[in-house]
């Protein structure tokens, strides 16, 4: 969330177009980074803030345990978007390089939430279990293995 709402402090969208480059990365990635570089420097403002709204929502789906479903599957395609594009896939690599970047690991802690979820069921402490109490059609919305 902190990093969501720090995508709305004045001056960001001036400096993201920067973020995006494909400055040290292989040759066979140029065309992938130069097409979003197009796209990012013809309207920052649109992906600071969609991004910023996404991870936004996504850190208050996190902590109140809200349509957890789409939180977990959600929270892994943002982080590799996030780690394919403006962390360049945790380039540039080159001898001795050993970080991938931090993106492909947030994918795999989501991937590991859906897991758990799906493993030993609703938290008891989520609002999706409150409102799964009052509204049980709602597992097929929150819940990765409905409860039986």
């Amino acid at each position: 969330m902190i990093d969501g709402s720090l995508k709305f402090a004045p001056g960001f969208v001036d400096a993201f177009s920067g973020k995006v480059s494909g400055a040290g990365q292989p040759a066979w990635l140029q065309g992938w980074f130069a097409f979003w570089s197009t796209q990012v420097n013809g309207n920052p403002a649109f992906w600071v803030y969609l991004t910023g709204s996404l991870e936004l929502a996504l850190g208050l789906a996190l902590v109140f345990g809200f349509m957890r479903k789409a939180a977990y599957a959600g929270g892994a395609l943002l982080s590799l978007f996030i780690w394919a594009v403006p962390e360049g896939f945790g380039g540039p690599y080159g001898p001795g390089s050993t970080d991938i970047g931090t993106g492909a690991m947030y994918a795999l802690l989501f991937l590991a939430l859906i897991l758990i979820n799906a493993t030993y069921g609703p938290s008891r402490w989520s609002l999706d279990y409150l409102i799964e109490r009052r509204f049980p059609a709602w597992a097929r919305i929150a819940e990765f293995v409905p409860r039986t």
